[in-house]
């Protein structure tokens, strides 16, 4: 089991790190939320361990944004608040489980090994919208039974509006999701992607048009 832990607290961080290795956890820990976010999008984590009180991005907002863009992992929060509001708003925002600082590692362990015996849902590989089909295992994309070449970036464009089918995405979470964080969203770079896919997915003889631009806000891909 790989997880994740983002806490800035070096104290509270080494300590939790130390203690689910001891378990034969694998563990890496970050100190602020835009990295820990970045690394829960593009690493294959089991398991977040999310602070809420972070540098750069809170962990509310980076357990919003998480879900926003189809995390469907388990996320459990550490926090020093223990209202039942601030609970209620945590559980709301995506959160599976929570454990209030200051928390004994007995009390963590447990609800780490009761996520780790849930069952997990076998989601399928594939993703299809229409007669387009993406096999995200096998980096395979289809329409009408036509294979269709593309490039690593237009694979992972296409992935993320197929994730979010029906909803209109931003240049900007397509460029965080594609490209990263650090990269300049103020590029072109997404229009031209875009572009390349409209003529592979819904090019020449192609009656129904699945790719979509929503002028002044982004693309979405619906059948």
């Amino acid at each position: 089991m790989k997880i994740l832990v983002i806490e800035d607290d070096p104290t509270v961080g080494k300590f939790v790190k130390r203690g689910l290795e001891e378990q034969r956890y694998s563990v890496d820990l970050v100190t602020d939320g835009e990295e820990g976010e970045r690394l829960a999008l593009t690493q294959p984590y089991d398991l977040i361990l999310l602070d809420l009180r972070l540098p750069r991005r809170s962990g509310i907002d980076v357990l919003r944004n998480l879900r926003a863009r189809g995390f469907e992992k388990p996320v459990l929060v550490l926090t020093a608040q223990d209202a039942v509001d601030a609970k209620v708003e945590t559980l709301r925002a995506g959160a599976d489980d929570y454990v209030t600082k200051p928390f004994a590692f007995e009390e963590l362990l447990a609800r780490v090994e009761a996520i780790a015996r849930r069952p997990r849902a076998i989601a399928s590989p594939v993703l299809k919208i229409a007669d387009l089909e993406l096999n995200i295992d096998s980096h395979e994309v289809s329409r009408a039974g036509h294979a269709i070449e593309l490039t690593p970036k237009e694979f992972l464009v296409l992935e993320y509006l197929m994730r979010h089918a029906g909803k209109v995405m931003s240049r900007t979470l397509i460029t965080e999701y594609a490209w990263g964080y650090h990269f300049d969203s103020g590029t072109n770079v997404v229009d031209v992607v875009i572009n390349h896919l409209r003529k592979k997915v819904d090019g020449a003889g192609i009656k129904k048009k699945l790719i979509a631009t929503v002028r002044g806000v982004g693309y979405v891909i619906k059948a």
